[in-house]
């Protein structure tokens, strides 16, 4: 197994050092990875950045464009020919067609080439031709980037967390009735090992419709191929030692499997070679639900922050030699309050990875935060309301078709009073409720030269891309 994984490394390291020097030399690559946690829009964040990459006509924040730097941006064929293509042209259809409708979810890695005609701005770029920039976007489930941090823990480490955010969920109750009428010390029987792997997938997509961040391992809500394979049987148990041949000793195998099997592979031969990176976040959906799933959206990101500085000794260390140099957390959705509250969403997003940052001790790629739309579908008006005047938001409702006008709750200008509440443990917030409504995509009409309509998503390209577009 060592002498297998030095030789991997070595053929990733040239690997490595020919694209290097082809990018260098030649055509420059960016590597952007998107992912995002539950009902973030990782589609439509692509197809929207895509568009407007190709129509630049409401991008002024994004300096290639606004300059002329960005002379033209044009599709091309991915340099991965065994991940599939990123369907831009069918979501773009879905999005602005005469009666729009939001694209499917991402449920597996897809890949999509954008290349970028830029001219060099400043005196010696007056005296260059322009380049060629390709812009490499890889889409992949938010779920399999929580993966990442299962690399570094053992079955009971990740046990003894999972037991204790599950006990703090809704839709565990199943789960944990199980788990208390099982024996981990008993002989496997692999009806018992199936029926436990179910209740504790059941309670994971229970937390997820709930606003909940981490429902690790990722494969468990997204299993494709994997669906009902030993890999994907398994949950988490109380502190062993358990004795061979037993349930847990088992569940430890096919955690320590799943580990080896599904999730280095995923990194290796993908995540590794990312160099930028934004993880789309439904702010508003874990503040709807409750501070106990604003609380697990800190422990989540805490998560992802230490997965992309891992220790120097560590597995990870080996693979991601390329380290990620940009790292930006978005909140979606920020269409569905009005433009006075997106200062105090923005906020709470660069709160919770100023303390994420702090948590797991980060240090390298430059985090940035911010609350954007990929695509707006709402407007905006101010109501009279018993004497109070209220900033509201009005879109078509996504399950009845109707419009209408919207208010979800007065955020708060301190993030503080929502992070105390969620890390102190409260059951609900004690200034009331912040709503969540589910709006259709607007229709519209796209003048030539404009990509669709959106809230800065021209400042998360900057931040991503800007620097190497110059």
């Amino acid at each position: 197994m060592v002498f297998s994984t030095l030789t991997d490394t070595i053929e990733r390291g040239v690997t490595g050092l020919g694209s290097a020097v082809s990018e260098t030399f030649f055509e420059p690559v960016i590597r952007l990875g998107v992912t995002g946690l539950s009902r973030s829009g990782k589609t439509v964040f692509i197809t929207s950045l895509v568009a407007n990459l190709l129509d630049r006509g409401r991008m002024p924040q994004f300096q290639a464009a606004a300059t002329g730097a960005l002379q033209s941006a044009y599709l091309q064929p991915q340099p991965d020919d065994t991940v599939p293509r990123f369907d831009f042209e069918t979501s773009l259809a879905q999005m602005t067609g005469r009666n729009p409708t939001w694209p499917e979810s991402t449920r597996a890695i897809s890949e999509l080439r954008v290349s970028l005609r830029v001219q060099p701005q400043g005196f010696l770029g007056a005296l260059s031709r322009p380049r060629t920039v390709h812009l490499d976007i890889v889409d992949y489930p938010g779920e399999w980037l929580l993966d990442l941090a299962l690399l570094e823990k053992s079955y009971a480490e990740w046990s003894a967390d999972m037991l204790v955010r599950l006990r703090t969920r809704p839709g565990a109750e199943a789960f944990l009735a199980a788990l208390e009428a099982a024996d981990p010390a008993a002989k496997l029987a692999e009806p018992d090992a199936q029926a436990l792997a179910r209740a504790y997938t059941q309670a994971l997509h229970a937390a997820r419709a709930a606003g909940y961040s981490d429902c690790t391992p990722g494969r468990f809500i997204l299993p494709g191929e994997l669906e009902g394979s030993p890999v994907l049987t398994f949950a988490p148990l109380p502190p062993g030692p358990y004795p061979r041949g037993a349930l847990g000793r088992e569940f430890e195998r096919r955690f320590e499997a799943y580990k080896r099997e599904v999730a280095k592979p995923f990194f290796r031969d993908h995540f590794s070679r990312i160099d930028r990176q934004i993880v789309l976040i439904d702010a508003l959906g874990a503040l709807h639900a409750g501070p106990g799933a604003v609380e697990d959206l800190r422990a989540t990101m805490q998560d992802i922050l230490s997965a992309f500085r891992p220790g120097a000794n560590s597995w990870l260390s080996a693979i991601l030699g390329r380290r990620v140099e940009r790292i930006l957390f978005a909140a979606t959705k920020a269409d569905h309050l009005h433009h006075s509250q997106h200062p105090q969403l923005t906020a709470i997003m660069e709160a919770l990875v100023r303390d994420a940052r702090r948590r797991a001790d980060f240090a390298g790629a430059e985090t940035g935060a911010m609350s954007i739309a990929a695509l707006r579908t709402t407007v905006e008006e101010t109501r009279v309301h018993e004497g109070r005047s209220l900033d509201l938001v009005r879109g078509t409702l996504l399950d009845t078709g109707k419009q209408a006008a919207f208010f979800a709750g007065e955020l708060p200008k301190d993030p503080n009073q929502v992070l105390g509440p969620a890390r102190d443990g409260e059951a609900s917030w004690l200034d009331g409720d912040y709503g969540a409504m589910r709006f259709a995509p607007a229709g519209i009409s796209l003048a030539p030269g404009e990509g669709p309509p959106h809230i800065r998503l021209d400042r998360a390209a900057e931040f991503l891309l800007g620097d190497r577009l110059r």
